[in-house]
């Protein structure tokens, strides 16, 4: 496939946007990376403060911090809400 606009770590806040319920095996089917690569990058999402989750039976409700700044600095001026406003076509998704 070769590169891609979006890094992993994106792909996977958009998927957790998309549905706030969403299991790692869902994500990394839904991407095409390893469930364990999946876990790798939701525990570099919490650390960064970009999301949080409570555990629900088996499975995660995740919440995603929208007005998190993004971490590059050339577009650290965006937030996490404005990038997924602007990746679903200004549909509504789950941030606070």
């Amino acid at each position: 496939m070769g590169w891609t606009f979006l890094t992993n770590h994106a792909q996977v806040l958009l998927c957790i946007a998309r549905n706030p319920r969403v299991t790692a095996q869902e994500i990394a089917r839904t991407i095409g990376i390893t469930e364990r690569a999946v876990q790798r990058i939701l525990h570099d999402l919490h650390e960064a403060g970009y999301i949080s989750h409570v555990r629900e039976g088996r499975h995660n409700h995740y919440t995603i911090y929208g007005d998190q700044p993004l971490r590059h600095p050339a577009v650290q001026n965006i937030t996490v809400r404005e990038l997924l406003a602007a990746l679903t076509n200004g549909a509504t998704v789950m941030a606070k």
